[in-house]
């Protein structure tokens, strides 16, 4: 940390024993800073609707401020010494990942944790061992996040699967809002023709092609420096394009912790590539199938019963080395599981719903009774009575 940093932090700390905090002001930040998306922005563009954003004063936190953001919110640049005074007076919070370990929560301050995923994979206080960038030891690495989850008041959970899992894996103990996630309402006020034609204008998508979402996870281990991870596929992309272009495009969503400038250029007309700046809940809308592996996408894609195939090509390593599962995968996924990419053009060009029918409803009465679309109104109503 250079010095200008620590002397930023320093005031920092002085201004939240002096300064008051005002409970107008709300912060919002989405993936520590990185883009305009997910829950945050869920709740935030559910404000814009109701006319809230102008009764409050509301600041969306970004690592870059030439984001378009609609409505009144104002743009604070992360870090920044805006950044830290703006966190000492605000008197709600409302993020969907950890802050560092430098924020500090007042105790007259509201923090809502909106969290980013049901689990599949194991999480903080359940893991056995840690392979993540910027992480000495297992046991630093728990300290740390159950020190971080003391600060929450409110934590939200997509299902009841996932709101046991919480308690245990994070240690927390206050009010959960199992009410679904914000950011899947759109899943259900945009599900309809009119608005998919529209966004598919928009992202420069065809309108006459098959639409593949292929959105990974990122692996612990994959990383250049901390926080800054590879975009590592065992996917045999020109073998995808052989078969499937005459039909098909594969639209490619990295993951926000990906970094990767990657050059499609040779498959001009069948890859689109969306990078952690485009809202993935648009790329579920315009898209006819996803492929992924063990990402939390799946429990939210799942509200459009749609067709989900798993590529997980290393999926014992995954499974039983980096992360491990909290329930048998390969047992409920609801979609066939391969491990190649021939097994996964098979699986995409004979795919028939009848034969994952029942896993399918089972998956969606386990991870999305809760979704109804109303889930942002639900967080506005607890927190601006």
């Amino acid at each position: 940390m250079n010095i200008l940093k620590q002397l930023v932090i320093a005031s920092y700390k002085v201004l939240t024993k002096v300064l008051p905090i005002n409970h107008k002001i709300i912060l919002f930040e989405s993936n520590m800073g990185r883009n305009y998306t997910g829950n945050p922005k869920a709740i935030y563009e559910e404000m814009v609707r109701l006319g809230l954003d102008r009764k409050y004063r509301c600041y969306f936190i970004l690592e870059g401020t030439e984001t378009k953001i609609p409505g009144a919110a104002k743009k604070i640049k992360r870090n920044r010494f805006r950044y830290f005074y703006y966190y000492a007076i605000a008197g709600i919070w409302i993020s969907d990942t950890r802050f560092p370990k430098y924020i500090i929560k007042r105790p007259d301050t509201i923090y809502i944790q909106t969290w980013h995923g049901t689990p599949l994979k194991k999480l903080a206080l359940d893991l056995d061992a840690v392979y993540m960038s910027g992480e000495t030891s297992l046991e630093d690495y728990k300290r740390n996040f159950y020190e971080n989850v003391q600060t929450w008041d409110y934590l939200i959970s997509q299902n009841h699967y996932s709101t046991e899992i919480f308690r245990k894996a994070f240690g927390f103990e206050k009010e959960i809002l199992e009410i679904g996630y914000p950011r899947n309402d759109i899943l259900y006020s945009k599900n309809n023709e009119e608005d998919i034609i529209k966004i598919k204008e928009s992202l420069g998508l065809p309108q006459d092609k098959r639409v593949i979402l292929y959105a990974p996870t990122w692996r612990d281990n994959e990383y250049y420096r901390n926080g800054i991870y590879r975009f590592n596929t065992g996917l045999d992309f020109p073998l995808l394009m052989k078969e499937l272009k005459e039909d098909t495009v594969l639209v490619v969503k990295y993951h926000y912790l990906i970094k990767d400038v990657i050059d499609w250029s040779d498959y001009e007309g069948f890859v689109y590539d969306f990078d952690k700046d485009y809202d993935i809940s648009l790329l579920y809308l315009t898209s006819d199938m996803l492929v992924t592996d063990y990402s939390s996408v799946m429990f939210d894609y799942s509200i459009l019963k749609r067709p989900m195939m798993f590529y997980c090509y290393d999926l014992c390593e995954y499974r039983d080395t980096l992360r491990g599962f909290y329930f048998d995968f390969m047992n409920e996924a609801p979609g066939p599981v391969v491990e190649t990419t021939k097994s996964l053009i098979d699986s995409i060009k004979g795919y028939d719903y009848d034969i994952y029918k029942k896993k399918y409803e089972a998956f969606i009465n386990k991870y999305n009774h809760a979704d109804d679309g109303n889930a942002s109104a639900k967080v506005i109503n607890k927190l601006l009575p």
